[in-house]
């Protein structure tokens, strides 16, 4: 059966400003991922964060990743969460 639950999420990235300066997007990445994981119910290490999503964050390099994010989060049976731009 498929129990796959999708949600659209906005994540606010508001702690990256607290990282040093080299290492922000870093931090929006794990930000991101802690998010994801309180609210899809999921370990940190079954998210899966797409390709389009990390180009998102590091757009604007390394020193100024943006303030939010809306994604796309799809749960599948075995745990595995995918996240995506939402479109």
């Amino acid at each position: 059966m498929a129990d796959e639950i999708e949600r659209t999420i906005v994540v606010p990235l508001r702690k990256t400003k607290q990282a040093p300066r080299t290492r922000r997007t870093n931090r929006a990445v794990k930000e991101l991922r802690e998010n994801i994981a309180r609210h899809m119910k999921a370990e940190e290490d079954q998210i899966w964060i797409d390709a389009s999503v990390n180009e998102k964050l590091w757009a604007n390099g390394i020193r100024n990743p943006p303030n939010k994010i809306t994604v796309k989060a799809v749960k599948f049976d075995d745990g595995l969460v995918e996240v995506s731009l939402a479109e």
